[in-house]
């Protein structure tokens, strides 16, 4: 194939993909409540042109909530008449009478969502709160975000700890496999609740934002000064503290399994240690019987020797043969329990010098207790 045929036929590849994709991509899913809490439409589709002339939105507002673009970091954003919310399984868009709710493509866990729309109908619809429509709605939000996080930290809690309680009774190679399976999934699930709590913070640090989303007021015509913003700020401090409760429990978690890795890893090592021990021990019991074995080879090459009348050779060269074996793996096997040995006094600290001072480290010099004739200094 030549390089024009070659351009050409990904030319037309590409043609077909964005084909296939464009009346896809035009349109967005989305569940719309009133003012009143009630739900207007179920998963209308709706162009992302209407969407954005309806609702003063650029089109790249509307990536932060399509959940076909892949887009791992929650946010939270203000516009001018909108606040636009990703986080986990939740893309909104909030405005002061209404409430689109973006359906949210391979998500699994309806009954998670039923009961999110149930209690965002339920907070719409309460009329002695003194919070703003667009408040309880963002209430409701992170209530769900919050009771989604502490559902997964629950399921993973009880997996992981009596993973652990397994491990202390027996240590096999399927429980260490789901202890490195469980180890990523806290990983992952205390990253989650960082980025949400981040998220949260940022929309805090930004006295402008905060006070721009008072979008009632606005509407009535009495819009918020920068650093009114005190209900609202209220309310993000208290699930940004709620998350980071969540988020240090996930990094507790990962403490305890770390340490439980390191203290299987300890076992691990030793018991591996100590079959590298009993290899040797056996090499050293082998050179010993080798070296007592030398003395039949020399009296078995036919050679006279002039003890062959003696009565007493045979018990003489048995005997040095067995002492030689013994000798050697007794001085073979002690130097190998000598460096195996571990303790403070197997250390330089335990050197002596030639005057019978013990050597001491240059910062310890001058303090009393440490060695008899130690030099003090002036």
């Amino acid at each position: 194939m030549s390089g024009e045929e070659e351009e050409a036929a990904k030319t037309a590849i590409l043609e077909n993909v964005m084909m296939g994709r464009q009346p896809q991509d035009l349109q967005l899913r989305c569940t719309i409540l009133d003012q009143d809490g009630d739900i207007k439409t179920i998963s209308g589709k709706f162009k992302k042109t209407d969407l954005c002339l309806e609702h003063k939105l650029n089109p790249r507002d509307l990536r932060k909530i399509d959940s076909r673009v892949p887009n791992l970091v929650p946010t939270i954003l203000s516009r001018k008449d909108c606040i636009l919310v990703n986080i986990l399984h939740i893309r909104a868009l909030i405005k002061s009478d209404a409430v689109l709710l973006f359906d949210t493509y391979g998500s699994v866990d309806t009954r998670l969502n039923s009961v999110f729309l149930y209690h965002l109908e339920h907070n719409l619809k309460l009329r002695s709160s003194s919070l703003p429509y667009e408040f309880r709605a963002l209430e409701s939000i992170l209530s769900s975000v919050v009771s989604a996080l502490e559902s997964e930290m629950v399921l993973t809690r009880h997996l992981t700890t009596g993973l652990l309680s397994e491990l202390e009774d027996d240590i096999d190679r399927d429980k260490l496999k789901r202890l490195l399976h469980y180890s990523r999934r806290l990983s992952g699930f205390r990253n989650r609740a960082k980025l949400v709590g981040v998220a949260l913070e940022e929309v805090l640090e930004q006295d402008e934002d905060l006070a721009a989303m008072y979008m009632t007021d606005k509407k009535l015509g009495r819009p918020r000064a920068p650093s009114d913003h005190e209900d609202l700020e209220i309310l993000l401090e208290t699930f940004a503290k709620q998350v980071e409760e969540i988020e240090n429990e996930a990094s507790t978690m990962m403490g305890n399994v770390q340490s439980t890795q390191e203290i299987v890893e300890l076992i691990l090592d030793s018991n591996r240690n100590t079959l590298l021990a009993l290899d040797i021990k056996v090499a050293i019991i082998t050179l010993g019987v080798g070296i007592g074995s030398v003395g039949a080879a020399l009296f078995g090459m036919n050679l006279r020797s002039h003890l062959e009348d003696s009565p007493l050779a045979f018990w003489l060269v048995t005997g040095t043969a067995v002492a030689a074996a013994a000798t050697v793996s007794m001085i073979g096997l002690s130097k190998l329990a000598r460096l195996r040995r571990i303790g403070i006094g197997s250390g330089k600290f335990s050197k002596k010098r030639p005057g019978g001072a013990w050597l001491v480290p240059a910062p310890l010099r001058g303090w009393k207790g440490i060695g008899k004739d130690a030099p003090r200094s002036q």
